[in-house]
């Protein structure tokens, strides 16, 4: 299992990572932990695998190494990625466990590179007819901004998760702060048209659609806080939607996974306006699997138990 890392989800990946770690030896699999930015025991770990209601401080993941190499060394049967974000998502790690000849679980380092760049996902998505909002890549003027999308628009990073660095921008005097705040954990930002409507989730294991979820954030949008701090959020597995307008919903995941070429499980976050058009936000190729996480509460309202899902997405990747 590798857990933790030197990005901004650090905690949440340490939350997840455990979690996975317990079920996967509940269901008879020898699992080793492995830090790829510590040295640090798994008691030594486990201490610290706690979720905070905001991202570890751009000091704090500074002083953590990246000694990736580590890994040239390693004997398993799967690598399971409890990772999520920067290098231990954005297809750097795959790609090395590629090069070392390991299995691992998730997508392949091409898709995961895919996946995180929200600006060339997006442009995927449009081409294999999901729906997706209208965006626009900083920089860029208030007066192109306000011309073209209109306000409110959501500013992010470009390539991260967990709405890290993410603001909700209503009045042109507010975009710039917006995309300095993004720009402190990436170098590329997007200014996406902002869709007023339900927040729904698919989570997709192996190439099936498991039941759409419906998300009621305490805030405006399902922010960090939200979705790691208990009682922040409640969710609907699954979610009260016409038949018709769910199967729609799940087709629209599967054609977003499949336009990624993702493999594994992941989720696929929508926000659905008023006339039932689900909007593509974007793709998780490593979703959290900490307490409060959606895919577990999908797996749940498909008769799949966490250790269940857990030991599929293993077999998954060990028969890739």
């Amino acid at each position: 299992m590798l857990l933790g890392g030197s990005s901004s989800e650090r905690d949440v990946s340490l939350a997840s990572g455990f979690r996975m770690t317990d079920a996967l030896r509940a269901r008879g699999h020898v699992v080793r932990v492995i830090d790829p930015a510590s040295d640090a025991t798994e008691a030594e770990l486990r201490q610290a695998a706690q979720v905070k209601r905001a991202p570890p401080s751009r000091e704090h993941l500074a002083r953590l190494p990246k000694n990736f190499v580590r890994l040239a060394d390693l004997k398993a049967d799967v690598v399971f990625l409890g990772l999520h974000g920067g290098q231990g998502e954005d297809g750097t790690i795959q790609a090395l466990l590629d090069a070392f000849g390991l299995r691992y679980t998730g997508s392949g380092h091409l898709s995961s590179a895919l996946a995180m760049d929200k600006d060339l996902s997006k442009t995927l998505f449009r081409a294999a007819g999901v729906s997706t909002a209208d965006w626009l890549m900083a920089p860029a003027t208030a007066d192109v901004v306000e011309k073209t999308l209109g306000w409110p628009v959501v500013v992010k990073p470009s390539k991260e998760g967990s709405t890290v660095g993410l603001s909700v921008v209503k009045a042109a005097k507010d975009l710039a702060p917006a995309i300095e705040e993004a720009c402190r954990y990436d170098d590329e930002v997007i200014i996406e048209r902002f869709i007023p409507g339900r927040e729904l989730t698919v989570a997709v294991l192996g190439d099936v659609a498991l039941p759409v979820g419906e998300i009621f954030p305490k805030h405006e949008i399902y922010d960090y806080e939200c979705k790691y701090t208990v009682g922040m959020a409640h969710e609907e597995f699954p979610a009260k939607l016409a038949p018709d307008v769910a199967a729609h919903v799940q087709d629209q995941a599967v054609k977003a996974f499949r336009a990624l070429k993702l493999s594994g499980c992941a989720r696929i976050d929508f926000r659905l306006d008023a006339s039932n058009v689900p909007y593509c936000l974007e793709a998780n190729t490593l979703p959290g699997m900490t307490g409060t996480s959606l895919v577990p509460q999908a797996a749940e309202a498909a008769g799949i138990s966490f250790e269940e899902l857990c030991d599929r997405i293993a077999h998954l990747a060990r028969g890739r």
